[in-house]
């Protein structure tokens, strides 16, 4: 394949909301475990870092450290949710279940399907934020009007983490082998995004690496202002680089998977 196929125009339709709705139901089915964790998770972490941590840190921005952190559990669920979903769980579908294999089998694409499979991740993502907002609300933590619009930007969000698990899905040799963009991409994200303290604490190299390759820095950067209720204008500069990074990934992955699936 040349380099300029790889961005190439997939062609995906509709029929790839039916690998979707199979993932759904899949889903569905382990509705009460599959909805544990994102219940969970945020009162955990906001009960060891926010309120226990927290004691001993003065506020952040003008802000209490468990409000400053409330946001960025947010983003790393989102984060989390697709990266996850796209890279073992659909590393799992394509290999170990064959459920690729069964789908082409019927009309549906090589894109249908891989499109059907970002959707899915995109949609765990808000899945899991819409479990997480009432949450952490109840806590008095963020701004539950301006917070419901971090529900649709979950979505975006998460599409743009499914593309880059389903890229590393792509070129992995086998499923432990993700262990390695976990380690080195994921993880780092998670620490130094802006998440658990201000990027400004960090030497201005990292502050310019983390805002140029790290996507979870302009996912916190959103969230964090839709969930303090305050929209300015530098949101404009993360939501046009989630958009393009994201469109370039998608291309990116689905072609990537188009190859890996052919060969």
């Amino acid at each position: 394949m040349r380099a300029c196929d790889y961005f190439a125009l997939p062609g995906v339709s509709s029929k790839s909301l039916k690998v979707w709705q199979r993932n759904k139901d899949v889903f569905m089915k382990d509705i009460k475990l599959n909805f544990l964790p994102p219940f969970i998770e945020p009162l955990l972490y906001l009960v060891a870092l926010g309120f226990g941590l927290g004691r001993f840190v003065e506020t952040i921005d003008g802000v209490p450290y468990a409000k400053f952190i409330a946001p960025a559990l947010i983003s790393i669920s989102v984060m989390y949710a697709s990266f996850f979903e796209c890279s073992y769980s659909s590393y799992v579908r394509m290999y170990y279940q064959k459920t690729f294999d069964a789908i082409i089998a019927t009309p549906l694409t090589i894109e249908d399907v891989i499109a059907g499979e970002l959707l899915w991740g995109a949609t765990r993502s808000v899945i899991n934020t819409t479990v997480m907002i009432p949450v952490i609300a109840l806590f008095g933590l963020i701004d539950i009007r301006y917070s419901l619009l971090i529900i649709p930007f979950a979505f975006l969000g998460g599409l743009l983490f499914a593309a880059i698990g389903m890229c590393f899905t792509a070129i992995t040799p086998n499923i432990m082998s993700i262990n390695y963009p976990v380690l080195l991409f994921i993880t780092p994200m998670f620490l130094f995004s802006g998440t658990f303290f201000p990027l400004n604490a960090l030497p201005e190299i990292i502050q310019y690496f983390a805002i140029a390759f790290l996507p979870l820095t302009h996912i916190v950067n959103v969230i964090r202002s839709l969930g303090y209720g305050i929209l300015e204008l530098s949101l404009l500069f993360d939501l046009i680089w989630i958009i393009v990074v994201c469109a370039i990934l998608l291309l990116l992955s689905i072609n990537m998977m188009k190859k890996k699936l052919i060969v």
